[in-house]
């Protein structure tokens, strides 16, 4: 009576975890070191990724709540005479004639006049705070809301009263309007600007589509026609325009402002500045995935490393195995599962520190929390390559292994 030929035990996908996980359990300081280089290369390229998005997130938020539909008219520059010519003083008025046009503001600075917190400070110590003559309905144009006080109304707009911006109100010491001083008059806190004493009735958020507001202090139009040398032409006007008109009236608004010399005026969308930064900001986070990728590529050369001196250490091993039937495909198999287990225990790693890292930058930023679905998915995928990649010619080379040569040693 013949015997069937004896066949091969086949590994299930179970079995090839356990094989493959041998080594690790026996060299575990080994398999963390080697599974390092992975997490932090992954980690790296997530994070960076994960904080870019989450930058973009936040400024698309920000956008949505500013509006990308404010655009500024300023004085352009005559290239003859190398001067900026100054915008006339009908400017706000004919703007607020475009039919698109939903709201107008304007404001003026006043390069003669200064703002202190009291008689005792001198004249050069400014603050580099600057004084601007203001029209009505600014903090609507600009999106921009009042965090202490209010904006002073029409009637109020030939009193002394100012406005002042984030930064100048930190810079004055000034954050609440009761008297906090002995100098300070009966109805509030005072400041002396243009040489007389102004009660301050408000002061303005971060205004991110005019920052220059932020180191400034506001009063009316008509105090400052009145007591501060304005001549009444604007150096900037806010138009608040519809959504579906914004490309239309940036083209004519140097026209209306200025019909008899429309070439010296500059028209320009504050919200762009925002969205280039965000740009540019894409530009080194290319730079820093290169870097996060070469460390990646490092961390494969240590599990491939790795991988080679386990075969080298291992040889009685394989012998053993393929003395006992183990088949070349079911060796290979075997370290190239371990090498595989290796680089996704390192890239699950990295992906959590990644995710993590970015929690806490965009949370320390005042940031949502974006990481991109596919820079994980595609962390993870490219860890497994990097795992077969390494992996291939060690178990190449242990599956060669001759059962005598291996149990020899030689």
């Amino acid at each position: 009576m013949t015997r069937p030929p004896l066949t091969p035990f086949r590994l299930r996908p179970r079995d090839v975890l356990r094989v493959g996980g041998t080594g690790l359990r026996y060299r575990p300081v080994r398999a963390v070191l080697s599974a390092l280089g992975i997490a932090i290369g992954i980690a790296a390229m997530i994070a960076v990724v994960g904080i870019s998005s989450s930058s973009r997130t936040a400024l698309d938020q920000e956008l949505a709540a500013l509006g990308t539909n404010l655009l500024t008219v300023g004085p352009g520059k005559d290239h003859a005479s190398g001067r900026t010519v100054a915008l006339p003083d009908t400017a706000p008025a004919m703007i607020r004639r475009v039919g698109p046009v939903e709201s107008v503001a304007a404001v003026a600075r006043l390069p003669r006049a200064g703002v202190y917190r009291n008689e005792h400070i001198p004249t050069a110590l400014s603050g580099s705070i600057a004084v601007y003559a203001a029209t009505q309905g600014l903090p609507e144009a600009l999106h921009v809301p009042l965090a202490v006080g209010s904006w002073p109304n029409a009637a109020q707009s030939e009193l002394p009263v100012v406005v002042l911006g984030a930064g100048t109100a930190d810079t004055l010491g000034i954050h609440r309007l009761r008297g906090a001083s002995t100098a300070d008059g009966p109805n509030g806190v005072q400041v002396v600007l243009g040489g007389g004493r102004f009660t301050v009735v408000g002061i303005l958020a971060p205004a991110r589509l005019a920052p220059e507001l932020d180191r400034g202090a506001l009063v009316g139009w008509d105090v400052a026609r009145a007591g501060l040398g304005f001549d009444g032409h604007p150096t900037t006007v806010y138009a608040r325009v519809r959504d579906d008109a914004v490309t239309a009236v940036h083209g004519v608004l140097a026209p209306t402002a200025n019909p008899e010399h429309p070439e010296l005026v500059s028209v320009s969308r504050p919200s762009d500045a925002l969205v280039a930064k965000t740009a540019s900001e894409r530009a080194f986070t290319g730079l820093l995935l290169g870097l996060g990728s070469v460390a990646l590529l490092v961390g494969g050369i240590g599990v491939a490393n790795t991988m080679v001196i386990s075969v080298l250490e291992r040889r009685t091993e394989i012998g053993l195995r393929r003395a006992l039937g183990a088949t070349q495909g079911q060796i290979r198999l075997q370290f190239l599962a371990e090498s595989l287990l290796l680089s996704a225990l390192g890239g699950v790693a990295g992906v959590l520190l990644g995710i993590i890292v970015t929690g806490v930058y965009a949370t320390t930023q005042g940031w949502p929390t974006t990481v991109p679905v596919w820079v994980s998915a595609g962390g993870t995928a490219a860890t497994l390559v990097i795992g077969g990649l390494a992996g291939l010619y060690p178990s190449v080379r242990a599956a060669r292994l001759s059962p005598t040569e291996a149990l020899a040693g030689t």
